[in-house]
């Protein structure tokens, strides 16, 4: 009797189907430490999308569960494997195979590594501005998984606001090629939007057609703010925004992340403040420095003291320290991380909270936020070995997903809800939504082998308080 894998040995060619353990275990899991996960019975390294259906062809065939990967940056277990499944890695569709300077789009596959795409569209004059934090590393495909944000998003959106179209294997080894190429577009169900954030539940991503901006007109400034308060921090931000501000970027970054950073880099970034934010706007010439004096003011009102960088090497340096804050902590211990967002206007109040919440439960909480768009990302560390450090801090992280809620908030902004955000989900989520999830998960893969368990929880969890909603 013949198993999967000696079936996918029999399709593709033997390096493409690693069944050795220091394999299995190294895609075993993302980026997201506390999550559970399994080992795999194999991992299949796709490089076409013939290989993609085969795969799905095979999977379906004997119920096998499959979860795609791509570079495993995630920070919510969604691509963590889960028993008996395979592991379907993207990694190899690393072809960007057309750039239009005219239409501007670029169509890619899954694998393209994001900074390499901005890198290649800048050749032709073109912008991708989506730009997670794990920009170096991190996959398309991952991208479109997770509708992944970055540091530029307050102002130019999230990776959903620019995917056009995608070609994507369903469950049962079909291929579907949804979206567009042009500018406007009415037909039909939004079928392309489902799949963003679907986080590999509802088919796997193989090629993404994407929107590009114009590379020039911008020029940016950076007005940095230090605070003896995080509360402070906030109340800057809740400030600039009330103004009617949109900056290119409106970054927290709190004491801890900094001086993790700078111990690492030596990048030269402040320490020695509670908190730092790292303001950018970028309108050109006279309409810049108005912005960037109006931002100065707010963050001064609310007790920052600010210092201007206009110059292109020292914005980035600036911002590569926020950038390097996440695997900086990692460094300190295993870090779980949160990924709430809130209203604008409550951040002052969140942060205050997530203040209380690592009081309460006696553990380290760094705190470096996508603050402009009220995306907080509390850092909760806790020493290798210290089992109780850890338990207290689930119990923290569980505080952090309710109090956002109570906000107002939501449980994810940008990571997913992979595994860590169910319950939070379970909660965010009424009775019928979570149904609607169901029916649509149910027709597009009926036997539930694409990532099960991942992305919404199963109706089955739904509380009595729940099903008490009007």
């Amino acid at each position: 009797m013949t198993t999967i894998v000696d079936d996918l040995l029999a399709l593709l060619r033997p390096d493409q189907v690693a069944t050795d353990i220091p394999t299995r275990e190294l895609h075993a899991h993302d980026d997201a430490e506390w999550a559970p996960y399994a080992t795999p019975l194999a991992v299949v390294h796709a490089e076409s999308l013939d290989d993609v259906v085969a795969v799905m062809r095979a999977a379906h065939a004997t119920g096998t569960p499959v979860v795609p990967r791509g570079a495993g940056t995630g920070l919510s277990g969604g691509a963590n494997a889960v028993d008996g499944c395979l592991i379907l890695s993207l990694a190899r569709l690393t072809t960007i195979r057309e750039i239009d300077p005219a239409e501007r789009y670029a169509v890619v596959e899954a694998g393209v590594i994001n900074d390499d795409l901005r890198a290649a569209v800048a050749e032709h004059g073109l912008w991708y501005p989506p730009d997670p934090a794990s920009s170096a590393r991190s996959t398309i495909g991952g991208n479109v998984a997770t509708n992944a944000g970055g540091i530029c998003c307050v102002k130019y959106g999230v990776t959903r606001d620019y995917v056009l179209g995608v070609t994507v294997v369903l469950a049962d080894g079909s291929v579907a090629r949804l979206g567009r190429r042009t500018a406007k577009g009415a037909t039909g169900y939004d079928l392309t939007g489902l799949m963003v954030s679907s986080e590999g539940t509802l088919g796997v991503v193989v090629e993404v057609t994407l929107r590009l901006l114009p590379l020039g007109g911008r020029e940016p400034r950076a007005v940095v703010g230090s605070f003896a308060s995080l509360t402070d921090a906030g109340r800057a931000v809740a400030a600039v925004m009330a103004d009617g501000i949109v900056p290119a970027a409106l970054e927290l970054v709190d004491r801890t992340c900094l001086e993790a950073v700078e111990r690492w880099q030596h990048l030269g970034v402040p320490v020695g403040t509670t908190a730092v934010l790292l303001a950018s706007v970028d309108e050109p010439g006279a309409a810049g420095d108005a912005v960037a004096d109006r931002v100065d003011a707010h963050l001064r009102a609310a007790g920052g003291a600010t210092e201007r960088a206009v110059e292109p090497a020292e914005i980035e340096r600036l911002f590569r320290a926020r950038r390097l804050a996440y695997p900086a902590l990692e460094r300190l211990g295993p870090v779980l991380t949160e990924d709430v967002c809130v209203p604008r206007g409550a951040v002052p109040e969140m942060l205050a909270r997530i203040e209380a919440i690592a009081a309460e439960h006696d553990v380290v909480i760094a705190t470096i936020a996508h603050a402009g768009d009220g995306n907080l990302h509390p850092l909760i560390i806790a020493p290798e070995g210290d089992d109780a450090a850890k338990a207290r801090a689930k119990l923290a992280f569980d505080r952090i997903v309710a109090e956002s809620r109570l906000l107002g908030g939501t449980v994810t902004g940008e990571h997913g809800v992979g595994l860590l955000k169910l319950d939070g989900a379970a909660a965010e989520l009424d009775p019928v939504v979570l149904a609607m999830h169901a029916a649509v998960k149910a027709a597009l893969d009926p036997r539930g082998i694409l990532n099960p368990g991942k992305a919404f929880p199963a109706t089955s969890t739904v509380t009595s308080e729940q099903q008490e909603q009007p």
